[in-house]
């Protein structure tokens, strides 16, 4: 049966990320007829949208597919009767990060743009935004599938399964990693194998890796052990995991368990790249990758997507999002790796919170798959980080100082005790403009300040 065309909205189109994107679509031309791409920014992003426009209109052409492309400020306007919204943006851009990034290290915290300090206070400037988008999707379309990237993206879509109606699928290019890395480990075709991951997002670990009817995670883990980096992401640099405590898991992590594995020595080695380079925290080094970037984007030449984006971090997103999305669009029954409502997959959670599990991926969106119990360390720690999350969303929704401070003691990754309620009230006042659900709290700190 033929398909009727879709309407794609991206929101943050004036992400870097973008042409990943773009690439998937067009590489599925013949899977899903896209008839309108509304690409949605910001003052703060228009002219990098502009960018993007421009460039997205070069591999379109170049790709010789019939498809319009918008771009505009009015995001009602993009989302009426819209199929598939991809959701990225960034609230406070790159400069948000830095900050947070900053604060942390400066208070002799990890620095980071989902874990710790610094997720937490990306989810409270994220989270109401991102509801203010789900409410709209309700009015506007509310059968459309929300495709979620926007950082930190097992919060976020924890927080839209919870408080509202929409169709929201979370989506992280790290599982994808490591199915490829797992692939080439083995020696085999990426569709050769069936990977099961479980966990949060930045928090999963795969847990059987079966090709050829046997169950290869144990010559994969010895792999890995041994020093490849075939499943770590290319923008990290090598490392090597605690070799007795990962073995004696059994299963293996994904690269961001090095926070709660090797904290002091992430924290470490945080300090002296922050010294060694001038760019400053990872944050800095970001921003100075997508200036560069942006650069080769406004080359009139340039219709398909850089290979330089893949410094960037943003590797195989189009795989995880244009696959999803046409998954869904043709009822594929694929096993893809998902952020989306346990239902009983993972046991020890509850079955309506948010978890990165492997499901198959129907017209009615993902079917997790049952999960064999975990080791009982790992699953405490998963349970522990989703109370960090439950909290963090509760503080990002009310502007709950106290649920704040109750979630960040929860997180291991992060030093209590007075240092933690200045690193947090810093934290909020550097964020003012952008956490206005804390406005009570900020006024009182201008006071006594």
């Amino acid at each position: 049966m033929k398909k009727n065309p879709l309407k794609v909205v991206i929101i943050g189109a004036g992400s870097s990320y973008t042409p990943e994107l773009i690439e998937g679509m067009l590489a599925r031309k013949n899977e899903m007829t896209i008839s309108e791409l509304w690409l949605v920014d910001i003052d703060d992003g228009w002219h990098k949208a502009m960018t993007i426009k421009s460039l997205t209109e070069r591999m379109v052409k170049h790709a010789g597919v019939d498809m319009k492309i918008h771009l505009t400020k009015d995001r009602q306007q993009a989302l009426k009767n819209a199929d598939f919204i991809c959701s990225q943006f960034r609230v406070g851009c790159l400069e948000g990060r830095i900050r947070d990034e900053t604060i942390s290290l400066k208070h002799g915290m990890i620095g980071q743009e989902t874990n710790g300090l610094g997720g937490f206070a990306n989810a409270c400037r994220t989270i109401p935004v991102a509801l203010e988008i789900c409410r709209e999707i309700e009015q506007l379309c509310p059968k459309a599938w929300l495709l979620n990237f926007t950082n930190p993206s097992g919060m976020v879509t924890e927080a839209i399964l919870k408080q509202t109606n929409v169709n929201v699928v979370g989506l992280c290019n790290v599982p994808v990693t490591m199915q490829k890395g797992a692939a080439k480990i083995i020696g085999c075709n990426e569709d050769e194998l069936v990977m099961q991951i479980a966990g949060l997002n930045h928090l999963v670990w795969a847990t059987e890796i079966i090709h050829d009817g046997e169950n290869k995670l144990p010559q994969v883990l010895d792999a890995v052990l041994a020093g490849d980096n075939s499943m770590v992401p290319q923008n990290i640099p090598a490392f090597g995991w605690p070799t007795k405590l990962v073995r004696d898991i059994g299963l293996i992590p994904c690269a961001y368990l090095r926070y709660y594995y090797q904290s002091q020595d992430m924290l470490d080695d945080e300090v002296i790249e922050m010294k060694e380079h001038k760019l400053g925290c990872r944050a800095e080094v970001v921003k100075d990758i997508e200036r560069k970037l942006f650069e080769i984007y406004e080359n009139p030449q340039l219709n398909v997507k850089p290979k330089e984006l893949e410094l960037r971090g943003g590797q195989y997103y189009s795989e995880a999002a244009c696959e999803l999305m046409s998954a869904i669009h043709n009822d594929k029954r694929t096993i893809m790796h998902v952020n989306t409502r346990n239902n009983g997959a993972i046991a020890g959670l509850p079955d309506d919170c948010a978890v990165e599990v492997s499901s198959i991926i129907t017209s009615a969106g993902p079917k997790p798959l049952n999960v064999a119990p975990l080791p009982v360390d790992v699953l405490r720690l998963i349970q522990l980080m989703k109370e960090f999350e439950t909290l963090t969303v509760k503080a990002a929704i009310d502007g709950d100082f106290s649920a704040a401070l109750r979630a960040l003691v929860l997180n291991p990754i992060v030093p209590t005790g007075k240092i933690l309620e200045k690193a947090l009230e810093e934290t909020i006042m550097a964020n003012s403009c952008y956490m206005p659900q804390f406005s009570s709290l900020i006024q009182e700190l201008k006071k006594n300040n």
